[in-house]
């Protein structure tokens, strides 16, 4: 445990120091002489648009702390599968339609769960496999009862993950052999998120390839 927590504290170091050095640097180059306002408003929304992203990674890594100590979701309600990867579906137009991509959603369950948890699993899902599938491809989601447990599948088309890479996939600050841009996960916590949220509602996630098509969902106690 006391390995993991060193690790964990040399990943968060190790993500902060980048961007911090780039808002260092911008400010030192921006007060070495006098600039007009329009160069410094430039400079000051640069270092807003990284502030409020490391500030978004702060509330993820707050949110898997708590995962951590074994908190259960709070505001629970009947929730219907289908109905909220649909909206999430609508949420998500705009990256789908960039690549030309198309979702379908088959089945559905329902259960008692915190609805915005489920939705923020499922808009981690979706933007991944859509960043990850074709252009022009079809993505589904696909939601069964399995016993005591709903689940919950995004299939896409595409190269299969590695064994070793799915091993790591769903641990927090990894990002395998994607860069950045093409993960569109900057500080590699989504799929971890994923997972929090599953284990929180009893559930826990997977991931398979077969056929040219990986699946990667969750599970959660129906």
């Amino acid at each position: 445990a006391w390995g993991q927590l060193e690790g964990f504290n040399a990943d968060v170091a190790h993500e902060l120091r980048t961007p911090l050095a780039i808002m260092i640097n911008g400010a030192e180059v921006a007060l070495a002489r006098e600039r007009p306002l329009p160069e410094l408003r430039e400079v000051l929304e640069s270092h807003l648009e990284e502030l409020r992203s490391l500030a978004y990674m702060v509330n993820d890594m707050l949110f898997l702390a708590r995962a951590d100590r074994g908190d259960g979701p709070e505001h629970l309600e009947l929730v219907s599968l289908r109905a909220e990867a649909l909206s999430v579906g609508d949420f998500v137009e705009a990256v789908l339609e960039d690549r030309q991509q198309r979702l379908v959603v088959q089945g559905d369950a329902q259960i008692q769960a915190n609805r915005v948890l489920v939705r923020r699993a499922l808009v981690n899902l979706l933007t991944n496999g859509a960043r990850h599938a074709p252009e022009g491809a079809e993505l589904s989601v696909l939601i069964a009862r399995d016993g005591a447990l709903a689940r919950v599948i995004v299939r896409n088309p595409g190269a299969p993950i590695p064994p070793e890479v799915q091993r790591r996939m769903f641990d927090r600050f990894w990002r395998g052999e994607s860069s950045r841009a093409k993960s569109g996960d900057r500080f590699g916590l989504g799929l971890a998120i994923v997972r929090a949220i599953a284990r929180m509602h009893g559930g826990d996630t997977q991931v398979h390839c077969e056929g040219g098509f990986t699946d990667i969902g969750f599970t959660l106690k129906a």
